[in-house]
């Protein structure tokens, strides 16, 4: 029997962890793909490690590249992170936390791997729900660079079927997507979502990765495990 095998990228937060039991639901062998990419939240690393072999991935693979280089993100850059009371209090927009094309090189790395390993599925955990604003979280976006994949390789080019960029959270709220992921039996305990973690590692609460979690967990019922 022929093993299906997909590049995920995997950021150590609870929306890719859920895309990874996701995928070994489906019956893929999943070969997860983070970056060290100058992230003042690099913490999210050692979580995304821990996921990795928590929900079973084949391999687990850490890409250095350095965003900082280009800066013009609170998230590589000397930029403060917007705080806010409320999901509600969240500016309206393209945030400051927006990283310049970060989604476009990490799936440009997750293609080249795929294409080393045949792999003709990718899978990423944006979604249009519940998100910062993020052009690059949206699913036109999504689409079109499925189609670039199929366009910018020998194996998209000369293979029998297609490649496919899978989105499964793309239009789930974060309620939405722990829902799924606790029925899938994710330990939402090891992730990691704050942008701006204080010192030692605890989340800040107030940026908009902690409020958007936040607010997952309390339409859940349900205390945030990783804050207990």
């Amino acid at each position: 029997m022929t093993v299906k095998k997909a590049v995920l990228l995997l950021s150590g937060g609870l929306d890719s962890a859920t895309v990874l039991a996701m995928a070994r639901a489906r019956g893929f062998e999943v070969y997860a793909l983070s970056f060290r990419y100058g992230q003042r939240h690099a913490i999210e690393l050692k979580a995304a490690s821990h996921i990795a072999k928590a929900l079973g991935a084949k391999e687990h693979k850490i890409a250095d590249i350095d965003l900082r280089l280009f800066g013009g993100s609170a998230l590589t850059d000397d930029i403060a992170v917007p705080k806010h009371d409320s999901v509600e209090a969240m500016d309206a927009g393209i945030p400051i936390t927006y990283v310049p094309a970060r989604n476009t090189i990490f799936l440009s790395f997750a293609l080249a791997w795929a294409e080393v390993l045949k792999a003709y599925d990718i899978f990423i955990g944006v979604n249009a729900v519940d998100y910062s604003g993020y052009p690059d979280c949206r699913p036109e976006f999504i689409r079109a660079f499925e189609a670039t994949a199929n366009l910018a390789t020998a194996y998209g080019v000369e293979a029998k079927r297609r490649i496919t960029i899978h989105a499964p959270l793309m239009e789930m709220s974060k309620a939405d997507i722990i829902r799924e992921g606790l029925a899938l039996g994710v330990d939402y305990a090891l992730t990691e979502s704050c942008y701006d973690p204080l010192p030692g590692g605890k989340a800040c609460g107030t940026c908009d990765s902690c409020l958007l979690r936040a607010r997952g967990f309390e339409e859940n019922g349900m205390q945030d495990p990783a804050r207990e």
